[in-house]
């Protein structure tokens, strides 16, 4: 039978933009990344048929760092991300997460009152309001949110759906805020209502949607600190402990062992997004007037890693940077507390190694782990 004129036909967009069922502009014939990539700062690969008919069809040109040669077909095959059965475990308690709150009104023993000077609350408000003003317009990548994330989820996902609909709060008409508004509360409690029915993986892109709902509320609509927005920040909280116990590192790490690159991946940007809440939670409470405390409850957990493992573009290039900071960090990695004022009773041995660790830690820093070391340091001192 002849074959159907369409048996042969290959695909138009790159697999980024075909799982976002987005436009692809295929810039350069698919040689080059396209703009939609090139602006999310995220890898820009084409369907193995479609590199190997380029390949066929083009003349010999010299290779191009976004080119996709057969020698490189095995590498995209290896990068195809599965973020199921992820082996992670929660070190701490993540109940104290959602009962957070309650520590404004209800003194804890043992809690340690974290004050913020002037200049680091105003750096941290204008820090939220501009990862706020970036889910809004679109461009770039949330430092909480992994690229490799975004590559992964479905059309309907809450994340997907979440940085869709904050686009409505763009290049507002006058008189539009409140419509606004109204379907951003709506999907949290989309959210609130779904909480049960979702995956380990579902529950991690709620709160990460949530968070950024709420953020959005706040910093770009104008939302009051007032009973009701508390009740948003309280289900948040109760929505990071639910995410928490699945898990806040990886198992493989506590056997001085490489996790897999989606149990790296996932571990991490829940980390950086829990970070970010502590944040959010501090500027709320110092707007209401009540104290901020430190939130012990994460002692123990890691510090933000560094740009090279963060910024990988591949499983290998990740693989390869995980080996050398496994041989970096023979001791473990550094902790959050490390970052936190030094203990009385660790001696100047201590004090010492725990500058050194600091300092080897900001060695390789990406702009969200060097925004955190400015707020402790300039917090607590050295």
């Amino acid at each position: 039978m002849k074959p159907s004129r369409y048996s042969t036909s290959r695909q138009k967009a790159c697999q980024q933009c075909a799982s976002a069922k987005a436009r692809c502009d295929r810039r350069s014939g698919g040689r080059e990344p396209c703009s939609r990539c090139t602006q999310r700062g995220i890898s820009c690969s084409y369907a193995q048929e479609d590199a190997l008919e380029r390949n066929q069809t083009s003349p010999v040109a010299p290779p191009s760092p976004f080119s996709v040669s057969g020698s490189s077909l095995t590498g995209l095959e290896n990068d195809v991300l599965d973020f199921s059965s992820l082996d992670l475990v929660c070190p701490i308690n993540a109940d104290d997460i959602q009962n957070r709150w309650i520590q404004a009104y209800i003194p804890i023993p043992g809690q340690t009152i974290k004050t913020y000077p002037d200049g680091v609350r105003s750096y941290i408000y204008l820090t939220l309001r501009s990862y706020s003003a970036m889910a809004v317009s679109g461009r770039g990548t949330l430092p909480f949110i992994h690229p490799k994330q975004m590559i992964a989820q479905s059309a309907g996902s809450p994340l997907t759906t979440c940085l869709s609909l904050v686009r409505v709060c763009s290049n507002q008409l006058p008189g539009s805020g409140q419509a606004a508004i109204s379907v951003l509360r709506r999907e949290i409690q989309i959210l609130d209502q779904d909480r049960a029915k979702y995956s380990s993986d579902g529950l991690f892109v709620a709160f990460q949607s949530y968070l950024i709902y709420s953020m959005v509320l706040f910093f770009v609509l104008g939302q009051s600190c007032d009973d009701d927005f508390r009740a948003i920040m309280t289900s948040l909280q109760e929505l990071a402990c639910a995410s928490s116990r699945q898990g806040l590192i990886c198992a493989a790490d506590q056997r001085r062992a490489r996790p897999k690159w989606e149990e790296w991946i996932v571990a991490e940007a829940k980390r950086r997004t829990l970070y970010i809440m502590y944040l959010f939670d501090s500027i709320l409470s110092s707007q209401e007037g009540l104290p901020t405390f430190l939130g012990t409850e994460l002692r123990g957990l890691p510090a933000p890693a560094n740009k090279l493992l963060w910024q990988a573009a591949t499983r290998y290039e990740w693989e390869r940077e995980y080996n050398v900071h496994m041989v970096d960090w023979m001791e473990g990695c550094l902790t959050i507390d490390e970052l936190w004022p030094t203990p009385d009773d660790i001696g100047e041995a201590g004090v010492a190694r725990r500058r050194a660790r600091v300092d080897q830690w900001l060695q390789n820093l990406d702009e969200y782990g060097t925004m955190l070391f400015a707020i402790m340091r300039c917090t607590h001192g050295d």
